[in-house]
């Protein structure tokens, strides 16, 4: 071996002070077992994982920053002893997904709100005024008053899928609570599907549980996902526990929003079913031709229900009502809002391996 492939060989390896000890710096070099150059790959190994970590995260949050915004809500509450009205003040988070000024936040964050004003990313104070809130999902659309498409300042965010979201892929909670902008909790999706009781009572069904730790002034603040993508509404968190907060899916609040700004409420039928997506056997969806490869299961029925008065039991996988297939939660809530209350309709269940048509009808439920 001539001089030039020794250093060959050596050129590859990091730089060592001339005061090192030349020999041991070669037989490290060697790449003997449990010597320094083990300990040099894996701490740039893990500092590589940190920076791809890094990235993910201030990526995401400098595509959604812009969008989020802070809301500032003015109550009424009882009257003082002199007559005069009494005002509350609250607030919570928010962000624009339309460029003409349309903001998604929590319902319980605008409900009954006299005023409303905006604070948006770039520190600007606008007013703004309530288009329709829907407590049964704890979801509101509002609008910024006399925002134009080309106002300065107004980047909508882009939609995800929530229906795409997996067990322990990454999300960024980012929220605008009490003026403080972007505050930004990151952390992975815990579970699927859970259900959350509204404080109307109705239970929200097909919710993210996230351990991306939510503030009180995070209520109506994007979830996104590590492109910057928004795959839910943060809503609630459980205060004795630690990282347990929940968020809506961007499916559930893409459909609330889109009856909300047609209609400024939502009508929805009432079956009684408490419910979860869940796929389907792939040789039961052969044997019936099924359209989807995922259903709804219920639950648990509620007492003098529509459901429990069809005969629907603990354990059936609703796959169509009236003829629309049903995929998950969201495509159940979608097709309950689109039937006649009232009117008998089809509801498809499977049963085991058995497929069966039930009658049943829909009742309106309160909002």
């Amino acid at each position: 071996m001539n001089l030039e492939d020794v250093g060959s060989v050596f050129s590859g390896l990091p730089a060592y002070p001339e005061s090192a000890n030349q020999p041991e710096a070669n037989r490290w070099g060697e790449g003997s077992q449990g010597g320094p150059a083990t300990t040099t790959t894996s701490t740039a190994e893990d500092n590589s994982l940190l920076d791809a970590y890094s990235r993910a995260v201030t990526g995401a949050v400098e595509r959604i920053s812009p969008s989020v915004v802070n809301i500032e809500v003015h109550q009424s509450t009882a009257r003082t002893r002199s007559g005069e009205p009494r005002e509350r003040r609250g607030g919570g988070s928010g962000f624009v997904f339309t460029p003409d000024g349309l903001i998604l936040t929590n319902s319980h964050v605008v409900h009954d709100a006299r005023r409303i004003a905006v604070t948006l990313a770039d520190g600007r104070h606008m007013p703004a005024s309530a288009i329709g809130d829907d407590p049964a999902s704890d979801l509101a659309v509002i609008r910024i008053d006399q925002a134009r498409i080309d106002e300065p300042g107004l980047t909508a965010a882009a939609l995800g899928d929530s229906q795409l979201l997996r067990v322990g892929q990454l999300v960024v909670a980012i929220g605008n609570p009490y003026g403080f902008q972007s505050t930004v909790t990151a952390g992975v999706v815990s579970a699927l599907g859970r259900s959350l009781r509204s404080y109307s009572g109705r239970l929200i069904d097909d919710v993210i549980q996230t351990d991306a730790a939510l503030n009180p002034g995070n209520s109506g603040g994007p979830l996104v996902d590590s492109v910057g993508r928004v795959v839910g509404v943060n809503t609630a968190t459980i205060l004795p526990a630690q990282g347990i907060c929940f968020a809506i899916g961007i499916n559930t609040a893409k459909f609330v929003a889109s009856r909300l700004l047609r209609d400024g409420r939502i009508r929805r039928s009432y079956i009684g079913v408490s419910a979860q997506t869940v796929p389907i056997h792939r040789r039961v969806v052969r044997f019936y031709d099924l359209p989807k490869e995922k259903g709804v299961v219920a639950l648990s029925i509620e007492g003098k229900s529509p459901a429990q008065r069809a005969g629907v039991r603990e354990g059936d996988v609703i796959v169509a009502l009236e003829g629309h297939p049903v995929a998950g939660v969201d495509d159940l809530h979608r097709v309950l809002t689109e039937v006649r209350v009232g009117v008998s309709c089809s509801l498809t269940v499977l049963r085991r391996t058995e497929k069966l048509e039930l009658r049943i009808v829909p009742e309106e439920a309160a909002n």
